[in-house]
């Protein structure tokens, strides 16, 4: 039984009493209390009162219900008067049910616009260039497919049966009879949802291009694997991203040395089986087959593994298929917080919480991490090392999920491309969880850049990797048959007995198996060869350089015997010309002329930091300005000044020790320019100069990449540093409407602008909401041309909750919109500030 909790015995005077209600005597008597049934006391006034008005109300609602029918039969009225209005007002309650029901319905679409948009487009299936302004539509390519597909049916029936179907039937016993009867790919071509290329990050030597392809083919494929056993496939279901890559372009035809083309993440298949595979369709093996396949696609086609074609002589095959990575990104899972509650007691009548653990996945690379046990703020604090190969592109998937005996529930998951972490060099950020309610992750990310210098080289005790080894597997020459080959001899070289009369196999069926301590990585088989050609490439993460050793055993399939060993100290990479050794290498415990073919490349991990920004030091005297009270030295930031302590958005206060407004973004600001009254001289004086450049325009722990200004470090024009006064005023208005969660940011106008010509300045006005500062998040107004007082009113919306918005920083600057063939900045002036000194519901303009 639950235990009811005391609740006070006095009322007030508006407090509802009913007939039947009781309540405990209280000594003394008096208005505030009534009698229970059977005992003496009085009813109050207030009571009466209210007995009274409901009884009157329910008369008067029995009088207007009946009243009508008796009417009708005092005048001798038919009955149909009756049913009549019986049937109006029946329509009249559906139809407000429905009116009801429209109006909630648009309320909850006003309050959930961009999340019910973007599911109806998911269900809609629709294009990858509905989804993604910078996808571009291609039909043209579609109607090349289309034309070009019966031609392409003819070339993959020769590719099958000429090349694929020999390649399985070495590959068992069993399969020595394995023919394609028949290959038919269909009247479906593949199609082209989307193109994307890209045009900066990239060499100037290369075309970079994303395909989204879409294939949803009628192929008819039948295999005959042995009489009378057949199976096929009847149709194929295929969506990815191809990524194609033209290089080197070169000034002479064809003009491209060759064609690279891999899947960056691993795509989507469901296939639909004939034959004796059909049973590979039942509900307990499908999920067996489609995902062995999708191995050897991998193994073919996704990152590290690639499809290259060479168009010229010129072209090494090894160096297109396997190029060094891109460099290594290193993620420090911290912690999580507000996640889900999964577990439920009770049926589901009491809630729990959840055992978290997180599954990081880059490609075919995927570790799990420790489960929290019953914790929705769980801390991991752990570290895991990604090579990443294309950036951007690659991208880092994380799940979180409840651990659970019968099946994990998911608490959430995000995408992060690598090009981000590329780009800032380290990122520390907490990221919301997507497809739920509520979640974030704090991750921790470092990119860590491949260097040639042993200087580099610093070996840590906290396990991490200080280097990274890049082997590319090529060939193997005169492998024995077996181990018996070169184990069955006696000393003076002849066979013993046994060997001469046992059966001499077959051409080995050999793999390689590498392994540095516990990291072990195998090739793929190659049959029935004694040269064997596995153009394969493997990755290791190394910690001591002095003490680890690569390790190769060239193994026989079936029975896993030995056919040959290498052992390479990793020292030796170490002195070797760029660190890389390419060159055969002779077999240890195998033939006499047995060797491998590959090379080896150590790298050294760097940690890369942000570019440095241009922060010239400040006079050694400042003068304090009137509008603003100095900084302090400590570290911890103050809160942001209301916008009313900001006439000028260039009311700015020098200090040596923070340099502008707030000391722990100092190493992310750019120098650039803010002018101060009563504090100029002659623009000629080098101290003067360096004065002006301490002084930042550009928005707080911001990067010029995502500014995208392309005169980072360029000098401000004349006519700015000779300026005496004031930049000029910005007028706006912030409030949040809570109806609809969206922050609402109005930018009225400007006066008094500083003129960049003798026609005024073509001004513009930047936002950002702090702490989002990449492009993405960049927003601007329209540019008015040729004035000082420009008019915008224009309305920026930002969808979030109201505990958020009081989390952020409003960065606001005004630009004159110049030339890019110019060389000078653009910044006029801007303001900061904090939301969280402002009543956002309430709204203000200033």
């Amino acid at each position: 039984m639950a235990e009811q909790l005391p609740v006070p015995t006095t009322t007030t005077p508006t407090d509802k009493m009913y007939p039947g209600d009781s309540k405990g005597t209280v000594q003394g008597g008096g208005f505030g209390e009534r009698s229970v049934p059977g005992s003496t006391g009085t009813l109050s006034p207030s009571v009466v009162n209210q007995l009274l008005m409901e009884f009157l109300m329910y008369f008067g609602r029995a009088l207007l219900v009946f009243y009508p029918v008796y009417l009708t039969g005092y005048l001798g009225l038919s009955v149909i008067w009756i049913l009549l209005c019986m049937m109006l007002i029946t329509w009249w309650k559906k139809n407000r049910k429905w009116k009801d029901i429209r109006i909630g319905t648009a309320m909850n679409f006003l309050d959930n616009e961009t999340q019910v948009i973007h599911n109806e487009l998911k269900t809609l299936n629709m294009a990858t260039w509905v989804h993604f302004p910078e996808v571009e539509k291609v039909d043209w390519l579609n109607k090349i497919l289309l034309q070009a597909w019966p031609f392409f049916g003819m070339f993959m029936e020769k590719l099958l049966k000429e090349k694929i179907q020999p390649s399985i039937r070495l590959s068992s016993p069993y399969l020595k009879t394995f023919t394609f009867t028949k290959v038919h790919f269909g009247h479906t071509p593949l199609r082209i949802t989307g193109l994307k290329v890209y045009t900066h990050e990239v060499d100037k030597r290369q075309v970079v291009m994303d395909l989204h392809i879409s294939y949803d083919g009628d192929v008819d494929i039948n295999t005959e694997v042995k009489p009378p056993i057949t199976a096929g496939v009847k149709s194929i279901r295929l969506q990815g991203m191809l990524r194609v890559i033209l290089e080197p372009l070169i000034g002479n035809a064809p003009l491209v040395g060759g064609v690279t083309m891999f899947f960056i993440r691993r795509p989507t298949l469901q296939i639909n089986w004939t034959g004796l595979t059909n049973l590979l369709d039942t509900p307990g093996l499908s999920h067996l087959s489609e995902p062995a396949i999708m191995d050897i696609i991998a193994s073919l086609m996704v990152l590290p593994n690639r499809m290259c074609i060479p168009l010229i002589d010129q072209v090494k095959v090894d160096q297109m298929r396997f190029p060094l990575p891109r460099g290594v990104v290193r993620v420090h899972l911290l912690e999580a917080r507000d996640l889900i509650a999964k577990d439920t007691y009770m049926m589901g009548l009491v809630k729990g919480k959840s055992d978290p653990y997180t599954v990081l996945r880059v490609g075919n690379i995927h570790f799990k991490s420790k489960t929290i046990q019953e914790n929705l703020h769980p801390r991991w604090n752990e570290v895991y090392e990604f090579v990443v190969h294309e950036a951007p592109g690659q991208e880092l998937e994380v799940d979180v999920f409840d651990e659970d005996t019968d099946k994990d529930d998911i608490l959430g998951k995000f995408r992060l491309d690598f090009g981000e972490v590329k780009k800032e060099k380290e990122m520390d950020k907490w990221f919301p969880l997507d497809d739920v309610s509520s979640g974030k992750v704090h991750l921790k990310l470092q990119w860590l850049s491949l260097q040639t210098d042993p200087g580099l080289l610093v070996e840590t005790s906290d396990g991490c990797a200080c280097a990274m080894l890049a082997v590319y597997l090529d060939n193997a020459s005169n492998l024995p048959k077996d181990h018996s080959e070169f184990s069955h001899f006696k000393k003076d070289g002849k066979h013993t007995k046994e060997a001469k009369f046992t059966r001499r196999p077959n051409n080995p069926n050999s793999y390689v198996e590498f392994s540095i301590d516990e990291q072990n990585q195998k090739s793929k088989v190659v049959f029935a060869s004694k040269d064997p050609v596995w153009e394969e490439c493997f990755t290791f993460f190394v910690h001591s350089i002095t003490n680890q050793r690569l390790n190769i055993q060239v193994k026989e399939h079936d029975k896993k015997t030995l056919l040959g060993t290498l052992n390479v100290p990793l020292s030796r990479l170490l002195n070797a010309s760029d660190m890389t050794l390419d060159q055969r290498f002779l077999l240890e415990r195998s033939g006499a002329n047995s060797q491998i073919k590959m090379k080896a490349a150590l790298r050294i991990l760097t940690l890369e930091k942000p570019e440095p920004k241009i922060l010239l030091n400040p006079p050694p005297h400042p003068q304090p300005q009137p509008l603003q009270n100095p900084p302090t030295t400590s570290p911890t930031p103050s809160p942001s000044p209301s916008p009313s302590s900001y006439p000028t958005p260039t009311a700015a206060t020098l200090d040596s020790s923070t340099n502008g407004f707030h000391g722990d973004y100092v190493h992310d600001r750019h120098g650039s320019f803010l002018a101060a009254d009563g504090q100029r001289t002659a623009p000629s004086a080098s101290a003067h100069i360096r004065r002006f450049d301490s002084q930042s325009l550009l928005s707080e722990n911001s990067i010029a990449s995502s500014r995208f200004d392309l005169t980072e470090g360029a000098p401000y024009p004349d006519y700015i540093m000779n300026h005496q006064g004031t930049f000029g005023e910005i007028q706006l208005t912030v409030r949040y409407v809570t109806l609809r969660s969206r922050l609402i940011i109005l930018v009225n106008s400007c006066r008094n602008l500083f003129a960049c010509s003798k026609d005024g300045s073509d001004a513009y006005v930047r936002l950002y909401l702090l702490p989002d500062q990449s492009w993405k998040h960049r927003v601007r107004t329209q540019v008015k041309k040729k004035t000082v007082t420009p008019v915008f009113n224009e309305k920026f919306e930002f969808e979030m909750s109201l505990e958020e918005a009081g989390t952020r920083k409003l960065d606001l600057a005004v630009k004159n919109n110049r030339m890019f063939h110019t060389r000078e900045r653009k910044e006029i002036g801007m303001v900061l500030i904090d939301l969280s000194q402002m009543d956002l519901v309430k709204g203000f303009t200033e």
